[in-house]
């Protein structure tokens, strides 16, 4: 949400912007200031419906107007705040994701003056970044929600291996420094749920963690293209990775180092 703030002050050229995420059903808590002068905006609990935000809560579109306080098609339960902070013409745009809004960015001047279609969009694009945050967060809850599942039967390995893979792809992609920990946390959960026999356990190995990443990728049957993509590098780059594994694996073949890496504990 900060970086989405920023973004927006940048793109529109607004010197004020704020927004929150839904805390409730039809209420967002304004969690995020940027550029403001005072604090009368923070922790406002907007409603569904009430002001410009809640008006595009209600609609699921964005919404603006030149003059926030005499405007007639806005309600005005939150002047108060809003006058605090001096603010004259303001948008709202709303934070969906999959068809539920989850949240408003709001970018605002201190002048009433009407606000263009290029500051809209580029305020839409703010809202977009939030957007795949969260669709990220959601999918990295799931999968942490499924990680910890105990596996009943062995053919379950493939699906625990495949959440492995798909976490470690995703961990690089979360801003949230606690949650993507607590992501890390669990691959090491699951890299070393698997016991190797003494006579099996291949020599301690260190891999760097794109090495890791890459080498759960070919796990699961990924082609390289495939895990360029899961991973945002280069086909190239996948390659230089996957090299250096089998080198530090000793191993000759992806498959070869897929079983070394699981030996050492590296892979569930």
């Amino acid at each position: 949400m900060r970086a989405a703030l920023l973004r927006l002050r940048r793109g529109t050229g607004l010197p004020v912007a704020f927004g929150g995420l839904l805390d409730g059903p039809g209420q967002v808590r304004i969690g995020e200031l940027s550029g403001t002068a005072t604090r009368a905006l923070q922790g406002l609990a907007i409603f569904s419906g009430n002001g410009l935000g809640g008006k595009a809560v209600a609609l699921s579109r964005p919404c603006a107007v030149t003059d926030y306080h005499v405007s007639r098609h806005i309600s005005h339960e939150y002047d108060t705040a809003v006058a605090a902070e001096g603010l004259r013409s303001v948008l709202a745009v709303p934070v969906v994701v999959r068809r539920r809004v989850r949240g408003v960015l709001y970018g605002a001047l201190r002048a009433a003056q009407p606000l263009g279609d290029r500051t809209l969009s580029a305020a839409v694009a703010a809202a977009r970044d939030v957007e795949q945050a969260l669709v990220v967060r959601d999918e990295v809850r799931s999968l942490l929600a499924a990680a910890r599942e105990p596996v009943a039967d062995p053919g379950a390995w493939e699906r625990v291996r495949e959440a492995h893979g798909a976490l470690r792809a995703l961990a690089p992609r979360i801003a949230d420094a606690a949650l993507r920990a607590e992501l890390l946390s669990v691959c090491g959960r699951l890299e070393s749920a698997v016991t190797v026999p003494d006579r099996l356990r291949a020599r301690p190995v260190s891999l760097a963690p794109r090495e890791i990443d890459v080498l759960s990728c070919v796990a699961v049957g990924i082609t390289n293209a495939a895990a360029a993509d899961r991973l945002g590098l280069r086909p190239e780059t996948v390659k230089g990775y996957l090299r250096s594994a089998m080198r530090k694996l000793g191993a000759h073949t992806r498959l070869e180092a897929v079983v070394a890496a699981r030996r050492a504990g590296l892979l569930p």
